[in-house]
Parts: C-alpha cells; sequence; structure tokens
C-alpha cells in the first residue's frame, strides 16, 4: 500500500497497466488495492479512461531514513496510529527511556486537542508528531508549552512564514487562522523525575472544508500549487525544539520571555478568558516568568494558569 501511495504521490496520471508492472501485480489487482487506498487513508484518487489513476493533490509522504538521518532524536515512523502522544506513553510503559524520542504519523485516527477536543488528522498532509521527554528537574515544566510554542515559530519563520504568531497558552496563528497547536501530557511524579509528552499539531497542506473543526484555521501551504515538504518542517521543528531545551537555560521560561511576547498575537488586545463556567474580560498585558497570563482587568492586574483555560478576543475588540 505504502509502496502504491509513493507511485501516485506526485500527483501525476499513471496507467494501471504502468503501475501494475512496477508492483509486480495485476492491472485488477491494482484497482482492488487502489480501493483499499482510498477506504484506510480517506485520500481520494481519481479515474480517467486513457490517462489512468491519480491522486486528487500530489502529497510529500515522510521519509523515514531522511528522517533518521537528519532529526537531532531517535524517531519512529509510523503509518497510522491512534495519537502519537498515546503512543508515546505506550511505549514509555513498557520500557525505560533516558532520552528524548520522537513519534510522527501519517494519519491519527483519534488525534486528541487540549479541553478534551480531536485533532482533524488527514492521511499525509499535516504533521502529527509527540517528544517524549524525560525531566529529573519539575522547576523545567513552568512555561514549557509556552517555550514550544517558541521553538515551533522560530522554526516555521526560518522556513518562510514570518507571519506566525503565537496564542496564548498553546497555539500558533498564521494570517488569523490556527495553524498549530501543542497537547502536554505527563507521566509519573515530578517530585521524583517523571516524563513529558510534547504532542504538536501542524497543518502543511490541508486544504478545503474539514467536518470536526470547530474554528477559524490554514495551513501553510496557502495559495501555492505544490505542497509543502512536511519533512523540511518537522527537521526544522525538531531542531529549535532541541536547541531551546538543552541550552544553558533549558526549561527556563524567564529567559524568552520578551521573544514570546514580542510574537503574540494579542498582546494589548482586550479578551474574554473562559475558566470554567466562568468568563473574565481584559486587557493582554503578557506572560510572567512562569508563562501566566497577565490581564488587566478593570485596574487589576490579575495572573491567571493552568487549568482548562480558553482565551478568545472579546466581542469589542
Amino acid at each position: 500500500m505504502h509502496e502504491l501511495l509513493a507511485l501516485l504521490s506526485d500527483g501525476a496520471f499513471h496507467s494501471g497497466e504502468r503501475l501494475g508492472a512496477l508492483l509486480g501485480v495485476s492491472r485488477s489487482a491494482v484497482w482492488k488495492r487502489l480501493l483499499l487506498l482510498e477506504e484506510s487513508t480517506g485520500l481520494r484518487i481519481h479515474k480517467v479512461r486513457g490517462k489512468g489513476y491519480r491522486l486528487e493533490q500530489p502529497l510529500v509522504l515522510l521519509d523515514s531514513e531522511r528522517l533518521s538521518r537528519e532529526l537531532p532524536y531517535p524517531v519512529r515512523v509510523l503509518t497510522e496510529v491512534d495519537s502519537t502522544n498515546a503512543e508515546a506513553l505506550r511505549y514509555l510503559a513498557v520500557g525505560q527511556v533516558n532520552q528524548p524520542m520522537l513519534f510522527v504519523a501519517e494519519q491519527q485516527t483519534a488525534g486528541r486537542g487540549r479541553r478534551g477536543r480531536s485533532w482533524v488528522s488527514p492521511y499525509g498532509v499535516n504533521l502529527y508528531f509527540s517528544l517524549l521527554l524525560p525531566v529529573s528537574d519539575s522547576s523545567r515544566l513552568e512555561g514549557l508549552s509556552l517555550l514550544v510554542g517558541l521553538a515551533v515559530r522560530r522554526a516555521l519563520v526560518a522556513c518562510g512564514y514570518p507571519s506566525v504568531e503565537l496564542k496564548w497558552p498553546n497555539d500558533l496563528l498564521l494570517s488569523g487562522g490556527k495553524v498549530a497547536g501543542i497537547l502536554l501530557e505527563l507521566a509519573g511524579d515530578p517530585a521524583d523525575g517523571c516524563h513529558v509528552v510534547v504532542g504538536i499539531g501542524i497543518n502543511v497542506n490541508m486544504q478545503g472544508a474539514k467536518a470536526g473543526i470547530d474554528q477559524a484555521w490554514t495551513a501553510l501551504i496557502g495559495a501555492a500549487e505544490r505542497p509543502v515538504d512536511r519533512n523540511l518542517i518537522l527537521i526544522a521543528v525538531a531542531n529549535a525544539l532541541h536547541e531551546l531545551l538543552t541550552a544553558d537555560s533549558a526549561g527556563r521560561f524567564a529567559a524568552y520571555r520578551d521573544e514570546w511576547e514580542g510574537a503574540h498575537a494579542w498582546q494589548g488586545r482586550k479578551v474574554c478568558l473562559s475558566t470554567g463556567p466562568q468568563s473574565v474580560y481584559g486587557i493582554v498585558l503578557g506572560v510572567d516568568d512562569r508563562g501566566a497570563l497577565r490581564l488587566m482587568c478593570d485596574g487589576v492586574e490579575r495572573v491567571y494558569s493552568g487549568g482548562e483555560l480558553s482565551l478568545r478576543l472579546s466581542d469589542d475588540s
């Protein structure tokens, strides 16, 4: 299946005869495999008499050899998984993990976002990956999600997307739409050494309306005709994460606070912060050294962190 998909990934037409010859199977077997491919991946395959078969849009598949060679972390490349965060936690449950490890998948069947939301994860178009990190000093967990967001932004800016902005606490925006999100999950006791799973989803080549997405979103591809190289984006993000998390100030968000605030999309804006059944309105002042949100509410500065918090622009912003 993967070999067939690789042959079709250029988005051009390929005859059933040629595909059969390359795969060493009959034309009828090619047709059956194409039907199975559509069913298992959700990808649409167009059939035109006299031309053959092609994917609805070209794909850039994950290149496991390239990723193993160029990533700063050991990596497991998966075709399909319920969620890369869940896979990382399963891996941790069956063995000792003393070094960071990366898990990336072509598709998630049960991708997870913050606050119990699902993360729409179609085959082969976006990035879904998780970094499993051993943590020996619990103080380095403070502001970690913001630090990760900063690393992702640095990488995307370096890849040619200078207008990417941060949104407290876990999102990245491009042209006002969500382009990436972060989900951190803790395993173990922070007081006695633990692991944190850093899940990252980046919309890279996704286009068109997508069921299950209930907020404004965008993707790196924009109006480009050719797909963005997902391997390149993943390598850039992983290197940026490695740089920030292994620096002298690794895990110390305070050292990067000014940079983070400078890239915050809603700095100085009127916002509504939902804290369960209650809503708080105020003006964003920034964040503190631990990554908590600072709001000016009716002339009084208040600080918010942790829990199931949701931030949006207020109606009169």
